[in-house]
């Protein structure tokens, strides 16, 4: 049961956190469609790469959604440690669905560069919609970034991270639009009318790399992989604590937003049981100046 003050803030923050991804979920429909609207008027693939992009976008972002209000329930009897797991579950499924839209991406492209080329037609709309996703996507990415690091939401920084790829990968389809649109008034340029198929193979390629990056957090996290060095400044902190002889077995996990710490001190033998719990105190408030959301338990040793 927590303390009264404990679920104010824990509405507060699943409150911040939905919000967040609720907005990513509004921008993915707006963009989705206003992508694939345009690349069927202009039949630019780069665009096309971007509207089935945005449109996994989509999906992952409902998963985000779902997963950030999953994983903000309280332990039960059946997840003691809380659900914050399922953030970790839906960062893996966000990596599968980029790396599905990558492979299709790419075989459309090497498919137009190389065995059926396609005349793109260039349009000022292609750029218009193309800026406007990066606008979008620079003002999701802060907002959802801005919650993932508040409430270390590995769910909502996974989303940060993909749509701030998406910008760049929305500001190389201009680039290959660019090259569409000189080839097109400079014959001589036939060459960049390419531009554009090479543009979605990079798309794809960026995709690809984050996928990947997002995949091993993802998988770490599942994997209880604890943060690099946190158990060395532990040990630090609380052998810095009178009384203490030495602090050891530290086991560190995190499951969403909060981490578990499990220490082991050593005391003098000769000590009453409230002296004892009074260090133990201690140790919790030491371990939580340097992780703050910490779940902290201590397991006194009597010196032999």
């Amino acid at each position: 049961m927590n303390a009264p003050g404990e679920e104010a803030s824990l509405i507060i923050e699943n409150r911040e956190k939905g919000g967040a991804a609720l907005s990513s979920v509004a921008a993915a429909i707006g963009l989705t469609l206003l992508k694939l609207l345009v690349g069927v008027l202009t039949n630019s693939l780069g665009i096309l790469a971007e509207a089935a992009h945005s449109a996994l976008d989509l999906v992952a972002a409902i998963v985000t959604l779902l997963a950030v209000r999953v994983s903000g329930q309280p332990a039960d009897h059946d997840h003691l440690y809380g659900h914050g797991k399922v953030e970790n579950l839906s960062a893996l499924f966000e990596t599968l669905l980029l790396l599905v839209t990558s492979g299709w991406i790419i075989h459309e492209a090497i498919s137009r560069l190389f065995f059926r080329p396609v005349s793109v037609i260039p349009s000022v709309w292609g750029f218009v919609v193309m800026g406007i996703s990066i606008l979008v996507d620079t003002t999701r990415s802060r907002i959802l970034y801005r919650a993932a690091t508040k409430y270390r939401s590995q769910a909502l920084e996974a989303d940060a991270l993909h749509f701030r790829t998406d910008i760049w990968s929305s500001s190389v389809v201009i680039l290959g639009l660019v090259g569409v649109f000189v080839a097109s008034r400079y014959p001589p340029l036939e060459v960049l009318a390419k531009a554009d198929g090479i543009a979605a193979l990079i798309v794809a390629l960026i995709v690809v790399y984050v996928s990947l990056e997002l995949a091993g957090r993802s998988v770490q996290g599942l994997l209880d992989h604890a943060p690099a060095g946190l158990d060395a400044r532990i040990k630090q902190v609380v052998e810095e604590i009178p009384g203490i002889i030495d602090c050891h077995n530290i086991r560190v996990r995190t499951s969403g937003s909060k981490t578990f710490v499990d220490v082991h001190i050593t005391v003098k033998a000769r000590q009453s049981l409230q002296s004892a719990h009074e260090l133990t105190e201690r140790v919790e408030a030491a371990v939580r100046t340097i992780e703050p959301n910490a779940d902290v338990t201590v397991h006194p040793e009597p010196q032999l």
